[in-house]
């Protein structure tokens, strides 16, 4: 899979590893970046199948393999311990990480994660799917914003999101593989095994998140030992980015606790 390091160089530094939502992409961490890089040595990835990671997924393809995928990355470049950041889709990839390799995390935030299905996000991941397979990827990359932002934001940042979505659609994945991404985190259900992951997690959410209810984090919270949760009033689904200072602060105060 393509990576990058960034942040600090010094090796004994800590490191961070980024892990993306269902579109899978590095680039998704652009505003943390900068702020991260202070304090950490940053992993960033492009999920296989995904950006810069070329690859055709099997059937079957599951979160538990997109874990599988990493861990195989981090032995490769010897990591030992590490801390974790992932949105939606990518802080699935957390939990299994914590499942499949406790000892490897020193603390993990999800941004906007859920344990298993709930029946809105169905909803609105089947709208996707509809649009992909009957739309096409043009109306998939233009109803994306529409899912990720509050509505005030995406009126106030239309030269910015047009440029986005001219990006994305240049580099759309393989639409095979997106469905089989989709599959993967439709299927995903932890619940029974929250108990066991011990990982001091903070679950960042968004009351105005559309695509996941925030209580689904509150779930979250109440099944892991070492769960905390914070709300955000804010942002939506990626206040990383429409609301970058406030998240940014949030992380970095929970981070600076175990660092």
């Amino acid at each position: 899979m393509y990576y990058e390091w960034l942040g600090r160089s010094d090796p004994h530094a800590p490191v961070l590893v980024l892990s993306s939502g269902l579109g899978g992409s590095a680039r998704f961490w652009g505003p943390q970046l900068t702020e991260l890089g202070e304090r950490f040595r940053v992993l960033v990835y492009d999920h296989a199948g995904s950006g810069r990671s070329p690859a055709t997924l099997p059937e079957g393809y599951s979160i538990a393999t997109m874990a599988a995928e990493l861990l195989a990355l981090l032995d490769q470049l010897e990591v030992s311990h590490c801390h974790f950041m992932g949105h939606a889709l990518g802080g699935l990839v957390g939990l299994e990480l914590a499942l499949q390799r406790p000892a490897l995390l020193r603390s993990q935030v999800l941004v906007n994660a859920w344990s298993s299905p709930n029946p809105h996000s169905g909803r609105c991941f089947a709208v996707r799917k509809n649009l992909l397979n009957h739309s096409g990827p043009a109306a998939y990359v233009q109803a994306q914003a529409l899912f990720l932002y509050p509505a005030d934001w995406i009126a106030a940042n239309s030269a910015h999101l047009a440029e986005d979505d001219a990006h994305a659609l240049a580099h759309f994945p393989d639409p095979a593989n997106l469905l089989k991404r989709i599959a993967a985190l439709q299927a995903f259900n932890v619940d029974a095994h929250l108990a066991q992951i011990h990982t001091p997690t903070l679950l960042l959410a968004n009351r105005d998140d559309m695509l996941v209810p925030w209580q689904r984090s509150r779930v979250l919270a109440d099944g892991l030992p070492n769960g905390r949760l914070h709300v955000l009033d804010y942002g939506g689904h990626a206040s990383s980015v429409s609301d970058t200072a406030t998240f940014n602060r949030v992380v970095l105060q929970y981070l600076a606790e175990h660092a």
